[in-house]
């Protein structure tokens, strides 16, 4: 079985719209406008890379991706690695960054319970909490900023259900008041 992680960018009161300046949001880009950049905040980010095995995205953070991802440095490990999107309207990917389509979340629990090192989720925030809610993940690799942002695409579903257990297995503060927390989901 493979581990299923979720990673964000989230303010305290769970908004994870928009942290990069994407377009019509009203605090778009509030990772970098609003908070000091401090390059050990984002230790967790590079490592992810060497840590997982495959990347799943939803459509629109895919679309997002797929035309600046491919270029960046930065993402070298992402890009060479299996990527998967889950879409119901998908015809096919992009060919600048190609991707496995995904029609539903049982696809994903079977791909999750196939062979192979773990599945980082990033952005996707629809699916982050559909991949919750149906039991998937198993942990979030958080870096929470110092900002409450009010409305805005949420980390977590409002779904009425038990509630779920978590155990921080790491955690730090840095000079710019993001915390770093990650949390196994506890079963």
């Amino acid at each position: 079985m493979r581990t299923l992680i979720v990673s964000a960018f989230v303010s305290l009161d769970g908004v994870m719209e928009a942290p990069g300046g994407e377009p019509g949001y009203r605090n778009s880009g509030w990772t970098f406008k609003d908070v000091a950049f401090d390059p050990a905040a984002y230790e967790l980010k590079g490592r992810e890379q060497h840590e997982t095995a495959a990347l799943l995205l939803g459509r629109r953070s895919y679309e997002a991706f797929a035309p600046v991802w491919p270029t960046m440095d930065e993402f070298a490990g992402y890009n060479s690695m299996p990527r998967y999107v889950v879409s119901t309207t998908l015809d096919g990917d992009d060919k600048r960054w190609p991707a496995t389509v995904l029609r539903s979340i049982d696809e994903v629990r079977r791909l999750k319970e196939g062979d192979g090192g773990p599945i980082a989720v990033h952005g996707s925030a629809t699916l982050g909490a559909a991949l919750a809610d149906a039991g998937l993940v198993d942990r979030y690799h958080l870096l929470v900023f110092p900002l409450l942002l009010g409305a805005g695409k949420q980390l977590f579903s409002r779904t009425d259900k038990d509630a779920t257990k978590l155990v921080l297995v790491e955690h730090e503060v840095y000079n710019n008041g993001i915390q770093k927390q990650v949390l196994d989901v506890q079963r």
